[in-house]
């Protein structure tokens, strides 16, 4: 007995679902719990291959998942095909939970929040950094819906690792306010708690006055001196690798 085309079920929930672009995204979504109604592939032998040898732990998983489908249809469903030749829908963490997480405390690890970003990729990366260092969260401000195709692209599916939403400022998780800010004091002598908010500003315009008004405390990232500023992304793996450390 065989299942729904997978086509068909594609275009009945890609509305509703997160789309996990490539190997790697339905990979790490699928570590990390994420339910998977459909995923396709043009050479499922080939994505099989994939996680025998870099993801064994979900191989079986995966082997119950894919579906093969041809190149065309694939491309159909796609913005732009991905190299691995790999591509699922994941149904999105309820809103409700994700609030539940960032809220609960005490917390043992801090939740990092991204002041009206920009760049799409940029919030991908940083989602994916901080899954990497196990922080409770990450939330955006503004417009941003942190949840775009591009940002889960950019995160390699690893949204499911961490709670991600968007919310105001007022309505920020409970804990000490870290601001990151070029003129705050420098972040090698400051200790950073497990509960900390740590915040970043814009790319282009830095925190809001709404972030920086919020803020019990504004650190520094050491830069040389006539070197504007640093990625986003490279200052949220600073500012990790410094609280990770676990002191000043």
């Amino acid at each position: 007995m065989t299942g729904p085309d997978p086509v068909s079920l594609w275009h009945r929930l890609a509305d509703t679902c997160v789309l996990l672009d490539g190997f790697h995204a339905l990979k790490h979504a699928v570590r990390f719990g994420a339910e998977v109604p459909v995923a396709v592939a043009v050479d499922r032998g080939a994505a099989l291959a994939l996680a025998d040898e870099l993801a064994p732990d979900v191989r079986n998983i995966l082997d119950g998942l894919l579906t093969q489908v041809p190149e065309s249809a694939y491309a159909s469903l796609v913005p732009r095909p991905h190299p691995t030749g790999v591509a699922a829908l994941a149904v999105r963490p309820s809103r409700a939970a994700q609030l539940e997480k960032l809220a609960h405390t005490p917390r043992t690890a801090p939740v990092v929040v991204l002041d009206n970003p920009r760049n799409l990729g940029n919030a991908g990366a940083v989602i994916r950094l901080a899954a990497g260092f196990g922080v409770t969260g990450v939330v955006t401000t503004g417009t941003l819906d942190p949840w775009h195709p591009t940002v889960v692209r950019g995160g390699a599916g690893l949204h499911f690792a961490t709670a991600v939403e968007r919310l105001t400022v007022a309505g920020l998780p409970p804990g000490p306010v870290f601001a990151l800010d070029p003129e705050g004091d420098d972040i090698r002598g400051v200790k950073l708690p497990d509960d900390a908010v740590l915040a970043f500003g814009s790319e282009r315009s830095g925190l809001s006055p709404e972030l920086r008004a919020r803020a019990g405390h504004l650190v520094a990232l050491p830069m040389r001196p006539q070197v504007s500023s640093y990625n986003l992304a490279t200052s949220v793996a600073m500012t990790l690798y410094h609280w990770s450390l676990g002191g000043s």
